[in-house]
């Protein structure tokens, strides 16, 4: 399989990600990857680095699960988010983190994006991303599956840091006592903040929205 072009064009210019500390997983050891960790890269020390940057929209994508306590049980989210422009392309949230979950967020996904075959689509090794399911939706759509490594924080380290905001910005910022009310919390952060006010340094100063808009647009004129 030929190198991808985010990886490609991120190691000529020696972008590597920040690593932040890794979410534990119930003490469940994680399984065996079921894909090639095609994020990683080698620097000129020699050492493995993780490279989470894309020219374009839809050639790479990040995958993770998170969870959150209410009084009624915990809820799961499962978001995808695009490494180009950081837009969560497709996120699903329920009561139960099975591997339906992860394939409710991808087939969000694709039938947000279009056409996304070759996308590279990065997790770390969750049951859920090993699911036969989930590599039967990757398949279908023809995506390539990518997975990090066992004790590396920085594997999924761009997924991780929003994760980070979610957590801050919405799921400590009260006691929830409905599923369903953390629920609307959290599309609503997503969709109205998120995408639409928050805007990033990586970008220009530009929120998701803003930066994809401006893409498209310049590639609609060039074409």
């Amino acid at each position: 399989m030929p190198d991808p072009t985010a990886w490609r064009s991120a190691s000529a210019n020696r972008w590597w990600s920040a690593f932040g500390k890794k979410r534990g997983r119930n003490g469940k050891k994680p399984g065996p990857p079921v894909h090639d960790d095609l994020c990683a890269v080698i620097d000129e020390h020699g050492r493995t680095r993780h490279v989470f940057a894309a020219d374009a929209p839809n050639q790479l994508w990040l995958v993770d699960i998170t969870e959150h306590k209410t009084a009624e049980g915990k809820l799961y989210c499962c978001a995808i988010k695009d490494a180009c422009s950081g837009k969560i392309v497709g996120y699903s949230i329920g009561s139960r983190m099975k591997s339906r979950l992860a394939v409710q967020a991808l087939e969000n996904a694709v039938s947000m994006r279009g056409d996304v075959a070759g996308c590279i689509v990065h997790s770390d090794r969750g049951s859920q991303f090993r699911s036969r399911k989930f590599l039967r939706a990757l398949a279908r759509h023809r995506l390539v599956g990518s997975m990090g490594r066992v004790g590396s924080s920085g594997d999924n380290a761009a997924m991780e840091s929003f994760f980070a905001l979610l957590q801050k910005n919405v799921l400590d910022r009260r006691a929830w006592t409905t599923r369903e009310q953390l629920r609307i919390a959290i599309v609503t952060w997503i969709e109205r903040t998120y995408h639409r006010r928050r805007r990033q340094a990586r970008l220009g100063r530009l929120t998701p929205i803003e930066f994809e808009t401006i893409m498209n647009t310049t590639v609609a004129l060039t074409a």
